[in-house]
């Protein structure tokens, strides 16, 4: 089935909007494989749009985290005959603190190898010293080291957490943050922007927008293509079309690389 260019949009649409795909297929009355079709087709265009544009960036302050999730079934579930593309998965971000953007995300297992590969994209689209925070995780430093040698100001957080003491209708609450223990790695970072928030925020923002990401739901990835596929539209849209509250702007235009906010046709031709 070939759609028209308007339905496809609006699917599109509904997508980045945190809908399921069985929820669109029943506003839309497109069956779900076309659905899904058109979700590929976009998250590759998005992909290329990112890597396109995502160049020479003068970013000064980046955050770096993880949020996890999963394709097919978690890892606990997992049976040796299993493919190896099935379980957990681990969307790693980038994000400019001072516009917004998303210059760098990567999907895979939480490794060295992953690591190393998010942060040396991350050091071959940006033009100037940055000072770098990111969470605990050990595979940072030498990453970051391998990438970027003496030319960056980089600090780790180390998050720990009170014991939830929850029952009852609160036992899905956060645990209450018990100490933040800040360690510099690398150069001389400004402590004033030693941070995460703004990364973790944007991670919230991914649940709430991706409802393949929403915790305590049946809805999942199936397969790791379509996984990638949301993800990178989530990120054009978020960069090129959604207007930021804060910024009143996009992320984009904030950074000086469009001086407009997009359509979704426009992203999706671009």
């Amino acid at each position: 089935m070939r759609l028209p260019v308007e339905k496809a949009l609006s699917i599109i649409r509904l997508f980045v909007e945190g809908c399921s795909v069985r929820t669109i297929e029943r506003i839309t009355e497109v069956h779900r494989d076309t659905i899904l079709r058109a979700l590929v087709l976009a998250g590759e265009r998005s992909e290329k749009l990112m890597d396109m544009t995502m160049k020479n960036l003068s970013c000064r302050r980046i955050q770096c985290d993880e949020i996890w999730t999963y394709v097919g079934k978690k890892k606990r579930h997992m049976k040796p005959t299993d493919s190896p593309e099935l379980g957990d998965r681990w969307i790693f971000v980038a994000l400019d603190a001072d516009t917004k953007l998303v210059p760098v995300f990567r999907i895979g297992k939480r490794s060295s190898e992953n690591t190393q590969a998010f942060i040396r994209d991350l050091h071959t689209r940006t033009s100037k010293r940055l000072q770098l925070t990111t969470d605990a995780f050990h595979f940072y430093r030498k990453a970051v080291e391998e990438s970027f040698g003496a030319d960056i100001d980089f600090a780790q957080l180390t998050k720990l957490y009170g014991d939830y003491g929850q029952i009852g209708s609160e036992r899905y609450s956060p645990s209450p943050i018990a100490q933040v223990i800040s360690k510099v790695r690398q150069g001389d970072p400004d402590p004033k922007h030693i941070s995460t928030s703004y990364v973790e925020r944007q991670n919230l923002t991914m649940r709430m927008q991706m409802r393949r990401l929403t915790r305590l739901t049946n809805a999942f990835s199936k397969k790791v293509e379509n996984l990638k596929a949301a993800v990178a539209l989530h990120f054009a849209w978020y960069n090129f079309v959604r207007v930021h509250k804060s910024l009143r702007t996009t992320p984009a235009m904030e950074a000086g690389l469009t001086d407009h906010v997009w359509s979704f046709g426009e992203m999706l031709n671009a």
